[in-house]
């Protein structure tokens, strides 16, 4: 029997629920309705309940998102976070100010390359290890002998009684673990950018929500998107349009799926993160709200001055200058930030962003943009050890993973990234996206380079 995640209305309802109480809406009478009536208050964390619910649960499930979806956040929330593009900027930092043009560097190609590398060297360290605990990783690492990680995961030497209580990702581990790695296997956290590339290129930087709802209809299978984006899918094909599809009963508007999508932005206009946030906006607002939508801002900022940057603050303060101050997306990256400079060593630091986050669903942006500006503080530039990092913290690992290698192989450049990470990669990246058979990551560059005026040297 089909039990297609993320869509069905009573698995949604809880998780709906969840979103609402987080905002601060008054939704404990439609709780009480939902749980009355036989519903399970529990979210499930894959996004599937393994049985259909009965007829009446669902209409009433079906019922109870539409009402949760007319309960207005408090008026002190959309004050601090709002989602017109204008009043973002508005509440953001006032400026990032970017190299001067004879302190940037000359090695824009470089720069790029090392960015698509990185980032599909962090998305394959964490593959294997999606979905499983923190727990669980640790004990992966612990038992093949890779913990610290200091390589891709393996199952060679691994316990099968911690095989058996922590499966690897079942997609991911024929093509992601070391043995069985022969180039990048296909991913949404690399199909995203090859979207967001071919939008550029076919259209320019004029591009709208309407054109990114095209591309998606037109790109990518149903079955190949996920939690908002699946959502938003979904109400596309329902005849809503792409101004409004992503708020209709999407109870995962603040997850991090928008922010695995901007990238490509920020290389396109290096040391402008105004420009590549507007791009990322015109992209995430189709299927993200708040806080996921600040997460695809800050992403695209970031990577506008990683290619320019020459360390890590420089690129975190570009992320926040896009970001409206007294947002929960801008302390969640404070708080990375100040656990990465801090003085407790990784496994106590990453602890302490479980035991602040770790309610949250692992897919939500919040936690794993915390994480990020850990691994990135942290890290300080180094690209293997912000990547495992990022990686040995859990949640969304291939995520987190392809967002921090993306930043760190940009400040890096391509010809320092260590090759024992991209050898493997065989410079070929495997996608279903239309177009680009056969892509190699020195192609994908120069193609993302072309588009790229002069780094700007000024915000």
């Amino acid at each position: 029997m089909l039990r297609l995640s993320w869509t069905q209305p009573e698995d949604l309802l809880p998780h709906a629920l969840v979103a609402a109480e987080f905002d601060g809406r008054d939704v404990a009478d439609l709780r009480s309705r939902w749980v009355a009536a036989g519903g399970t208050p529990d979210a499930a964390v894959s996004g599937a309940t393994p049985e259909p619910a009965p007829d009446p649960l669902r209409a009433l499930a079906r019922e109870l998102l539409a009402e949760i979806d007319q309960r207005p956040a408090p008026a002190a929330l959309v004050a601090a976070e709002p989602d017109d593009l204008d009043a973002i900027l508005a509440a953001a930092p006032a400026v990032w100010a970017a190299p001067a043009p004879e302190m940037q560097p000359a090695d824009l190609d470089d720069r790029v390359l090392g960015a698509w590398l990185g980032r599909a060297s962090g998305c394959l360290l964490g593959k294997p290890v999606e979905k499983i605990s923190l727990e669980g990783i640790r004990a992966i690492g612990r038992s093949t002998g890779n913990w610290p990680i200091a390589s891709y995961f393996t199952e060679v030497g691994l316990d099968p009684d911690i095989a058996a209580r922590y499966p690897w990702n079942r997609r991911s581990r024929p093509t992601s673990l070391v043995e069985n790695i022969d180039g990048m296997p296909e991913d949404d956290d690399l199909n995203f950018p090859l979207i967001a590339l071919g939008l550029l290129e076919r259209i320019g930087t004029g591009f709208t929500t309407d054109d990114v709802a095209q591309a998606w209809l037109d790109d990518l299978p149903g079955g190949r998107v996920f939690t908002a984006e699946r959502i938003t899918y979904r109400n596309l094909l329902d005849g809503y349009e792409p101004d409004v599809a992503g708020a209709v009963q999407n109870p995962f508007r603040d997850w991090i799926g928008a922010q695995i999508r901007t990238d490509v932005y920020g290389w396109v206009n290096p040391g402008d993160p105004v420009a590549a946030a507007r791009l990322a906006w015109t992209d995430g607002r189709l299927s993200h709200g708040r806080s996921g939508l600040y997460g695809a801002m800050f992403a695209a900022a970031a990577c506008s001055a990683a290619v320019v940057a020459t360390s890590v603050s420089e690129v975190v303060a570009a992320g926040c200058s896009v970001v409206p101050a007294g947002s929960r997306y801008a302390a969640a990256i404070a708080r990375g930030v100040e656990l990465g400079a801090g003085d407790l060593d990784d496994e106590a630091a990453v602890d302490a962003l479980h035991a602040e986050f770790g309610k949250l669903h692992w897919v939500h942006a919040l936690s794993n943009s915390a994480l990020l500006a850990f691994a990135l503080t942290r890290g300080d530039g180094d690209f293997e050890r912000s990547i495992t990092l990022a990686v040995s913290g859990g949640w969304d690992t291939d995520s987190v993973g392809a967002t921090v290698g993306s930043i760190t192989g940009a400040l890096t450049g391509a010809r320092g990234l260590p090759g024992r990470w991209t050898r493997p990669l065989h410079d070929t990246l495997a996608t279903s996206v239309p177009g680009f058979a056969g892509a190699r990551f020195t192609d994908l560059a120069a193609r993302t380079v072309a588009l790229a005026p002069a780094p700007a040297a000024t915000r």
